[in-house]
């Protein structure tokens, strides 16, 4: 073999060995002592090492590569003082652009977590997602140009006065962001409320994005309500504060039937009733009044109270059933409407 291809396989091969054995390092330290970081982590009460871990193990590998690049390139065969510049920069900036996808995923992760603690739903929306993950990448490229000896400066100016005029153009867009972020920063509804706005919509809040908000009716109709009407609509949120309500049941009996005697059985259906419903709330007991004297019978209500919207269903389908089948067991008459009509004839 010609010595000259012997001396590039020398020359070259020790930078290939460089590069590899980091890709191997990182390898093996991904496997083994990440790994083994990861498992002590998950055992912690606090969920803030976990986010960290999961969110730099797909960068492992890459930072060592990196690493081992930077150390071979000095002794790659035909690299000038020019070129090892550029690989140098391109080095720098794949490792920023790296770093700042982990910093994203660890500022989301870490978000999520304290808004879980805190017992709020704000990050886990679109427009938080999104709103902290630009804001951290653009302060990554940023500095990747500014490491490129490309000044920002100009480049901030500029978009200050694009800004500008985009944000003429966009009005009504950035009226809905902005409303976007009042929604959710007064917690006037969040994922997973039930509500009903003055225009008559009513659904389950799935998710407040940066123009939107999608409600999902019991009908599982999706609806979608720009922000700025949400934030000046009068909304009546059932599951804000005690999520349970009340539930009211009309009764009525006829005019022969001892009213103490219905009370009592109507009160025992109730507990029944709530005792057998899961919807039904256990601590409250229901209560019987009598309301009015109507037309053909005494009519009663019955209120119950429901863990949340939706609950009063089962709970007035089960009750209606089982008060039928106790007051015809008790002979207690549930009338008929009665109406009557008397015709005088006037005689000439």
């Amino acid at each position: 073999m010609d010595k000259t291809i012997i001396d590039y396989i020398i020359q070259f091969s020790i930078p290939l060995g460089t590069i590899l054995g980091g890709i191997i390092l990182g390898w093996l330290f991904k496997r083994f002592i990440h790994h083994r970081l990861k498992k002590l982590t998950e055992k912690t009460d606090w969920k803030g090492d976990d986010v960290v871990f999961d969110a730099i193990e797909s960068h492992i590998v890459l930072w060592f590569f990196l690493a081992s690049l930077n150390i071979a390139s000095n002794s790659i065969p035909f690299l000038n003082d020019v070129y090892l510049s550029y690989l140098s920069k391109i080095i720098v900036s794949v490792l920023i652009l790296s770093v700042t996808l982990a910093v994203s995923r660890i500022g989301v992760g870490l978000l999520n977590f304290w808004a879980e603690k805190q017992g709020t739903d704000l990050p886990s929306t679109t427009i938080f997602v999104n709103l902290a993950r630009i804001i951290i990448i653009s302060v990554g490229v940023l500095i990747i140009l500014q490491s490129l000896g490309i000044s920002i400066t100009p480049l901030l100016t500029a978009m200050g006065v694009g800004g500008l005029a985009i944000s003429l153009a966009l009005k009504d867009t950035l009226s809905d962001f902005f409303a976007g972020l009042h929604i959710l920063l007064s917690q006037k509804v969040k994922p997973g409320d039930f509500v009903e706005l003055d225009s008559g919509h009513m659904g389950y809040v799935q998710n407040i994005t940066w123009r939107h908000t999608i409600l999902m009716e019991r009908t599982n109709n999706e609806v979608t309500v720009p922000n700025a009407k949400i934030s000046a609509a009068i909304v009546k949120n059932y599951d804000k504060g005690d999520p349970s309500f009340s539930i009211r049941v009309a009764v009525g009996v006829s005019y022969e039937s001892d009213l103490d005697h219905v009370v009592k059985i109507t009160e025992e259906v109730a507990s029944n009733v709530i005792a057998q419903i899961d919807g039904a709330k256990k601590d409250a007991p229901a209560v019987v009044r009598c309301f009015q004297f109507g037309p053909s019978s005494v009519d009663l209500k019955v209120y119950f109270r429901g863990e949340k919207y939706g609950d009063q269903h089962p709970i007035i389908d089960e009750f209606i059933r089982q008060i039928h089948k106790r007051f015809k067991s008790e002979n207690i008459e549930i009338p008929f409407p009665i109406r009557t009509l008397i015709h005088k004839n006037d005689q000439q």
